[in-house]
């Protein structure tokens, strides 16, 4: 399960940022996750429970936003969404696309008492 790195990685960067603004809990912490990087979102917050055991975050709460993924034709200049393997421009057909959003992984901010 790749999600229990990932989440304490997210764990530790929270823990580290809490301890510097002396903070004694964490009540929340809001993460953006794109859909190409296929965390699982239930995963990501069973392992947020296991980890937060015992720390200033146990109670905490993970907010998580999924953004799916956009790409931008470099043909014909449309944006578009679409999944993993289906980054194929509605408009032209054309398979030379930018990724714009979509492997996202990253912490937005962390809330602390």
């Amino acid at each position: 399960m790749h999600e229990m790195g990932i989440c304490d990685g997210i764990l530790s960067a929270s823990l580290d940022a809490a301890a510097k603004e002396n903070a004694t809990r964490v009540n929340s912490i809001d993460v953006t996750i794109g859909d190409l990087t296929e965390i699982q979102g239930e995963a990501l917050q069973f392992a947020f429970g296991v980890l937060t055991k015992d720390t200033i975050a146990e109670n905490a709460v993970l907010n998580i936003t999924t953004v799916s993924a956009l790409s931008r034709c470099a043909d014909c200049a449309a944006e578009f969404s679409h999944g993993r393997f289906d980054a194929k421009c509605p408009e032209c057909g054309s398979y030379m696309c930018e990724l714009l959003q979509g492997r996202e992984l990253r912490v937005d901010a962390i809330d602390i008492d």
